[in-house]
């Protein structure tokens, strides 16, 4: 779909960002709904070797801990994806991957070839009319608690990671998806602030400050080695 050459949210350090095309799931608040079919017409297309060479432009710049992520859409959609990782890793590259958790049995190819995974957890994991409600895609709860499973069973360093907005996910449901978590031995999460999208009109309400709440952050705060909170 497209590259970002200098991110610095998708992984340790900085990162080279290759968004990929293709996503079955339909997140209300989704900033890329143009990465949802596998063809928008719009995308560009690499092979392997060519965004090799492409990214090699920019390796001075990773430094000791950065690197290249796949994210997406939703990479592991693509059937490129393990061959273009391992392209990466042949050159002594980084890779991290950042993933709903909607493919367990795609996850499972490639787990084994990534430094770093960021784990998008769209709601609480038990609930899974309201994971079902925020993706509009039917069994993601499912899927994502079998990603998850084989995601800590690596032992790969990962980040859980949650993009709430009130109108899908109160307070307390982010405290069930925090104590889901942390039951689990999770010990990084990132809480991510709805902020409306500059090239497309979602609907949705600006979020205020109070949300979700000083009482819930500080529990946050407690129940995590490392917590972040993303606003804005």
């Amino acid at each position: 779909h497209s590259i970002d050459t200098f991110g610095s949210v998708d992984g340790p350090g900085v990162r080279f960002v290759v968004f990929m095309q293709g996503c079955l799931m339909r997140c209300r608040y989704c900033h890329n709904p143009d990465t949802w079919a596998m063809r928008s017409g719009k995308e560009q297309i690499f092979t392997p070797e060519q965004l090799v060479n492409k990214l090699l432009r920019f390796k001075p710049y990773f430094g000791d801990n950065g690197g290249v992520t796949f994210s997406g859409g939703e990479p592991l959609t693509d059937p490129a994806l393990k061959s273009a990782i391992e392209e990466v890793k042949s050159l002594g590259m980084a890779v991290g991957l950042h993933t709903s958790g909607s493919y367990p049995r795609h996850l499972k190819e490639v787990i084994g070839l990534v430094d770093w995974v960021g784990l998008d957890v769209k709601a609480p994991p038990e609930n899974a009319a309201l994971f079902e409600a925020v993706t509009q895609r039917k069994g993601s709860a499912a899927a994502f608690r079998e990603s998850f499973e084989v995601v800590r069973a690596s032992g790969v360093s990962y980040e859980a990671r949650t993009t709430a907005h009130p109108d899908f996910l109160s307070a307390e449901a982010i405290g069930e998806i925090a104590d889901w978590l942390a039951e689990r031995g999770c010990k990084t999460y990132a809480l991510q602030i709805f902020r409306p999208a500059p090239h497309i009109d979602l609907k949705l309400a600006k979020v205020g400050s109070d949300y979700p709440g000083e009482e819930l952050l500080a529990c946050l705060k407690a129940q995590f080695e490392h917590f972040t909170l993303r606003r804005g």
